[in-house]
């Protein structure tokens, strides 16, 4: 692709009458979110916003996770979709300013914060659970996933200058080590943001529980914002192959979710050991006892069933839908994991749990349009560019 037709191209994109609809959106949710806040209540509002702000770091950490293994396993295929990839992990650092009203309203989540929440299982855990360390450790995170992110965009968009062998070697020492510190820091950020609302639970498979979600939850938006982006031109090289492939990892990633979360559900209700399997007990109560059987069927039933035929995965009136009912059914999922502390007998939708998605959700497509349309859009002088788009 010429550097003409690029330029040409995001001067379009630029004037696009929807390039303005995420920042309209994120203004609605702005001001749901100030009633919300108002009329529902700051505990309500703060629930509902670290559901929303959960589920679009999924999104982040489950696009950089698929630009490490582009490099790790040297893959040719998952070129072209690269770039698209980098810009969404790099959303990353940038929710460290969504991530103020958390912080701020960090007493109304966090029980242990305040000292009637300060219980002996909170005694033993205090070291981690803690104003202090939390505050740390949330800084460090957004700082780290900042350092990561942008250095592998910056070789990345170097190599489109130079083509140099030097970018790809520099791409792959910082994939290396960083597949750990990702574990580590996704780990890390599921516990201390989500996890410790119910200080007291055990639970060592929950970064993998998070992990599992978030890859899976950021497969299906890249294979709908390829779609988008062959549809209006931006990526033309995108064929079968890309599409296939992305299916097929959303396949894979529907079982693994599913296995991480029945080998949770089963050890820690086969052990009946009281600090576990209270936090089963109390989303098996009312609605919340529905809410999971939606989960093992939407979560894992439903989605595996369409996807295992082969054509299905190239056919887009069945990836959409099947795309939408992945986001549905991981948002599902968070509110699934936050709310039950607080609505003990059920799901209780409220206007703070709209409000936040928009305002999130516009504000972070906005800055990735911004992202996106500001460099070519898919690696220039990548050598396995020949290989994704001429021999396959």
């Amino acid at each position: 692709m010429s550097t003409h037709t690029i330029s040409a191209t995001q001067d379009e994109a630029a004037e696009s009458p929807w390039s303005s609809l995420p920042l309209t959106l994120a203004a609605i949710g702005l001001v749901m979110c100030v009633y919300g806040y108002v009329a529902e209540g700051p505990k309500q509002f703060a629930h509902s916003y670290l559901a929303a702000f959960m589920f679009f770091l999924s999104i982040g950490l489950g696009s950089w996770f698929l630009v490490l293994m582009h490099h790790l396993f040297d893959a040719g295929w998952s070129s072209p979709i690269r770039r698209y990839l980098e810009h969404l992990a790099c959303l990353l650092p940038k929710m460290a300013a969504l991530f103020l009203p958390i912080a701020f309203l960090a007493p109304q989540l966090y029980g242990w914060m305040s000292p009637e929440g300060q219980d002996h299982s909170w005694s033993v855990k205090q070291v981690l659970f803690n104003p202090k360390t939390f505050f740390i450790v949330s800084a460090a995170l957004f700082a780290i996933w900042g350092l990561w992110t942008h250095k592998m965009r910056g070789w990345s968009l170097r190599q489109d200058e130079t083509g140099s062998p030097e970018c790809m070697y520099a791409l792959r020492r910082w994939a290396a080590p960083g597949i750990f510190v990702f574990a580590f820091s996704l780990t890390a950020a599921a516990i201390f943001w989500m996890k410790s609302i119910e200080h007291q639970w055990f639970s060592t498979m929950y970064g993998v529980y998070y992990f599992a979600g978030s890859v899976w939850l950021s497969i299906a938006t890249a294979y709908v914002i390829g779609l988008a982006m062959k549809q209006t031109g931006r990526l033309p090289m995108l064929h079968r192959l890309q599409f296939h492939h992305l299916g097929t990892l959303l396949l894979a990633f529907t079982v693994f979710y599913a296995y991480i979360h029945f080998s949770q559900y089963f050890l820690q209700w086969n052990a009946a050991i009281p600090e576990e399997t209270f936090w089963y007990v109390r989303r098996d109560q009312g609605m919340w006892a529905i809410v999971g059987w939606t989960l093992i069927i939407g979560h894992f039933l439903i989605p595996f069933l369409v996807l295992l035929r082969i054509d299905v995965k190239l056919t887009r009136t069945i990836m959409i839908p099947v795309i939408v009912w992945v986001w549905l059914m991981h948002y599902m999922d968070m509110q699934f994991n936050v709310m039950p502390l607080l609505h003990p007998q059920g799901p209780n939708p409220e206007i703070s749990d709209l409000g936040t998605l928009l305002f999130i959700g516009g504000t972070l497509t906005w800055l990735f349009l911004r992202d996106f349309n500001s460099h070519p859009p898919c690696p220039q002088k990548d050598p396995r560019m020949h290989e994704a788009i001429e021999h396959h």
